[in-house]
């Protein structure tokens, strides 16, 4: 990868300071995550965690809690976890502001859960869910993984020293975490939980990038309708013998 020293480049964050938001998420998570291991309190985790409960009976509220129900075994890998998580999110949150912050991931974490939820409904109706259905998408994994497409599209052009050595460029970082996942969908087979991960990658990244969520639709939208209508010529050229003339293409005999 090319070395631009003109580019702003950090290693732990652009801004700085303690904002109480990101702390009170980071402190959820890790409050969350200890509750766990206690018999007397692990019910409570589980109720906040994303489950078929939300279409079977209702419960609605898990797809908003799922992202702060802190998951994984014991391990110091956690705080390593929660570390680079207040960095990244500190930075997202400089950028857009309390509201922002929280509305960036209130809509990813809905579209995620929803479409890892479907995909779950649609898996066990073929008897072909896996054991480990929804795990990926739960606790501070979905979180890192938006604020991460978060980050890369409000830095996209800034480069970040991976491990401390390695330069990376901010807008890499989605390609790399859906990588990531996919491992992870390897090692779990959880379809549900990968798809629903890349849904709260393309949700986040497109409406920062696109400067609102109706804006980022339509430019789909359009996108989606240009592609059609350029298949629908080509099986028109094939069908009636019709000559389509791309636009940048110079012709002497098209005036």
């Amino acid at each position: 990868m090319p070395y631009d020293y003109q580019r702003p480049q950090v290693t732990f964050g652009f801004s700085s300071g303690y904002p109480r938001d990101v702390l009170a998420l980071i402190a959820v998570v890790f409050v969350t995550y200890s509750m766990q291991f206690f018999e007397a309190t692990a019910r409570i985790v589980d109720l906040m965690r994303l489950t078929p409960m939300v279409w079977l009976l209702g419960w609605v509220w898990q797809l908003l809690t799922y992202p702060v129900a802190g998951a994984g075994d014991a391990s110091v890998w956690v705080l390593l976890e929660l570390f680079f998580l207040f960095f990244f999110a500190r930075d997202v949150f400089a950028k857009l502001g309390r509201r922002g912050f929280w509305w960036i991931l209130g809509i990813g974490a809905l579209t995620g859960g929803v479409v890892a939820l479907l995909v779950d409904w649609l898996a066990r109706l073929s008897t072909q869910v896996s054991p480990a259905s929804l795990v990926l998408v739960q606790g501070q994994h979905m979180l890192f993984v938006m604020v991460i497409a978060a980050f890369a599209a409000l830095y996209r052009d800034a480069t970040i020293m991976l491990m401390l050595i390695i330069p990376v460029r901010a807008k890499w970082f989605l390609p790399i975490e859906v990588l990531i996942a996919f491992i992870g969908f390897l090692r779990t087979h959880d379809l549900a939980g990968f798809l629903g991960i890349c849904a709260a990658i393309v949700v986040v990244w497109g409406t920062l990038t696109y400067g609102g969520l109706r804006r980022f639709g339509r430019e789909w939208w359009l996108r989606t309708q240009g592609w059609w209508l350029r298949k629908r010529m080509g099986r028109l050229r094939k069908k009636r013998g019709f000559r389509v003339v791309d636009n940048g293409r110079r012709d002497p005999w098209l005036h």
